[in-house]
């Protein structure tokens, strides 16, 4: 048993060398003829890959960005990939908080118009936010967002302190468009419906266009006294200006050289005391002339005394 006889061999050892025997030299067979062609080129494309070994832990990793991919694919697929950074961003923030950086102190300044919460919700400051994640660029972006807001800078102070500065536009005219009214501001900017009765005084212009243009058009008619006796100032196809007076007279304004015509305007009721005559409109379109329209009862008094005047015909009465 122990003589000169051959050792026992392992099975798995044999059954390895009876494949590598059948196997021959070469790396892959075929069962069927195969062209040399193809032979060669699976051998190129797939030879490499006999011999290679994975790494350890390969199949775990494996299966971990299988099931990310999967939670990614979800997510998107189920449009909860807001939710999803929401949640990223809480459980940062959080973290954050409890090291000790959190927004303790907002200190804002330049606001007069917009509440410190209506600020705050715009920078997108809440009570979860923490100072060393917070991004100036997007709190910046969100408060220009805003009507209201001109200028805006966001500087952190560490550990727990958010400086905010803003620059507000401030209300100056009402706008009036297919029958709503809104606040403007001096550059045309529209900052909202009207809701709060103390702008109510303001300007109110009126048509297409006015918002942009009203800031200029206003300059000139506050240099006169007539500004107190006007209603709306309406702009007309974009191009040139009437004003509705208080009294109900319409003044028609030329579309250049303004203000000639409101000089014209000013002598003729300060001679003439025309704007409180019973009258219903003043046209200033022409620089050589000025045309006035007579309400209907002025007209017909008008009319019964031009009659009154002609003088009688010839022969009397028998």
């Amino acid at each position: 048993m122990f003589g000169g006889g051959r050792r026992a061999q392992p099975l798995k050892r044999s059954a390895a060398r009876r494949a590598q025997a059948l196997v021959g030299s070469s790396r892959f067979t075929f069962p069927v003829e195969i062209p040399a062609r193809i032979k060669r080129l699976v051998r190129r494309r797939f030879g490499p890959f006999r011999d290679s070994v994975l790494p350890r832990g390969a199949g775990i990793t494996a299966a971990v960005v299988f099931v990310f991919a999967s939670i990614a694919y979800g997510a998107v697929k189920g449009d909860h990939l807001p939710a999803v950074a929401a949640g990223l961003k809480n459980a940062r923030d959080a973290l954050a908080n409890t090291a000790g950086f959190r927004i303790e102190q907002a200190s804002i300044v330049g606001r007069a118009q917009l509440s410190e919460a209506d600020v705050l919700a715009l920078a997108g400051v809440t009570d979860r936010s923490s100072l060393l994640f917070f991004d100036v660029d997007a709190a910046r972006a969100g408060l220009k967002a805003s009507p209201w807001i001109a200028e805006a800078s966001v500087r952190k102070l560490y550990p727990g302190r958010l400086q905010i500065d803003i620059t507000e536009r401030e209300p100056f005219a009402l706008w009036q468009k297919d029958g709503k009214v809104s606040l403007i501001a001096v550059d045309g900017t529209v900052l909202g419906p009207l809701v709060d009765r103390r702008f109510a005084g303001l300007p109110l212009v009126v048509g297409p266009g006015a918002a942009k243009k009203a800031n200029q058009f206003l300059a000139v008619l506050n240099r006169y006294a007539l500004r107190d006796q006007v209603r709306a100032s309406i702009l007309v196809a974009e191009r040139r200006w009437n004003l509705k007076l208080a009294n109900g007279i319409d003044v028609r304004l030329p579309e250049s050289n303004v203000e000639l015509a409101f000089d014209t305007l000013a002598r003729l009721d300060r001679d003439k005391k025309l704007l409180t005559r019973d009258i219903t409109a003043v046209d200033l379109r022409l620089p050589d002339r000025v045309t006035v329209r007579l309400s209907d009862s002025a007209a017909q008094a008008r009319d019964e005394a031009l009659k009154a005047k002609k003088p009688k015909g010839k022969g009397g009465s028998a």
